[in-house]
């Protein structure tokens, strides 16, 4: 029997129960010829710590929570000397990584569509050499995805950013002088948001890339102007009609190497996958690297992967 490790963090979404969700699990693993061990988190971080220190022996490791738990596993994976083959359980709030791939919301109908899919080489974007798995975002109120209390979110779900939006939209925005060097030219510019993104979804939106692979070694940049609040408000029928780098007031780039410079350290966190990055920097690097083996459905595998690569 194969042994297959389960990540989880009982505090996605709205909460589990851990009794019932680990039977659950046990049970379908079990009819796969898995032997399920659980590993549970307690606080940020643990992801990447249980999955560095897991042994080689797991057949499969299986990250149950939101896309940041997901992030901290692909992290702890990363810095293996042997990598394991890794697989999702979306049971977050938003899950944009797990929609991509064609999940559910009933993670026992998940964990069958993952058991029946295919290993997978994905990419993984890297700013400053930090992992990220589908966004590395900063600007104004990009900070919802991790600042939006706790108590919101498990009572209203995807409702709770809303309200959470709603509030931080009060602030005063802020833009960015930056310098940047993409494909070996130079350029500059004044930008109210930048996007790094490896995913065909972002904050909740599905189709903000028609034409996104996972595992081509390319990633998509963003930068947005938008001088006032309405400027962002006409933005958004935009984002849902059609491909954002067709959008009015982007620039768009696809590439897999981008180096963006401040003029002075940078006082603002980044978002990268949901959850706050902070860096002191003056320049910030991105990246790709192609370690990582995904289970993953088969649902979208020949709209999201190259199947020749």
């Amino acid at each position: 029997m194969k042994t297959c490790a389960i990540v989880y963090n009982p505090n996605s979404g709205k909460g589990k129960k851990n009794s019932s969700f680990e039977k659950g699990v046990a049970s379908i693993l079990k009819k796969k010829n898995y032997e399920a061990v659980f590993f549970a988190t307690k606080k940020a971080g643990d992801a990447t710590d249980i999955i560095l220190k897991l042994d080689d022996s797991f057949s499969l490791v299986i990250v149950a929570g939101g896309d940041g738990t997901l992030n901290e596993g692909i992290t702890g994976n990363l810095k293996r000397e042997k990598k394991l083959v890794l697989a999702q359980l979306p049971v977050g709030t938003v899950n944009d990584v797990g929609t991509m791939y064609g999940y559910t919301k009933n993670y026992k109908k998940d964990l069958e569509l993952l058991l029946n899919g295919a290993i997978k080489s994905v990419d993984t974007c890297l700013i400053n050499q930090t992992p990220f798995v589908y966004v590395a975002c900063l600007g104004n109120y990009v900070d919802v995805s991790y600042a939006t209390p706790r108590k919101l979110k498990k009572r209203y779900g995807k409702f709770g950013y809303a309200l959470y939006a709603a509030k931080k939209m009060m602030e005063k925005m802020k833009h960015y002088d930056i310098k940047y060097e993409i494909d070996g030219e130079q350029f500059e510019g004044n930008y109210a948001f930048i996007f790094i993104t490896n995913s065909s979804r972002v904050a909740g939106i599905s189709n903000i890339y028609q034409d996104v692979k996972l595992n081509d070694q390319m990633f998509e940049v963003a930068f947005c102007k938008a001088k006032r609040k309405g400027d962002i408000i006409r933005m958004i029928p935009s984002l849902l009609t059609m491909s954002i780098k067709n959008a009015p007031g982007v620039t768009y780039y696809r590439t897999n190497h981008l180096k963006i410079m401040f003029e002075d350290p940078l006082e603002e966190s980044w978002c990268i996958d949901g959850e706050e990055f902070f860096s002191n920097e003056k320049v910030f690097e991105f990246n790709i690297e192609n370690e990582m083996e995904m289970l993953v459905p088969l649902k979208n595998i020949r709209k999201l992967f190259n199947e020749e690569l």
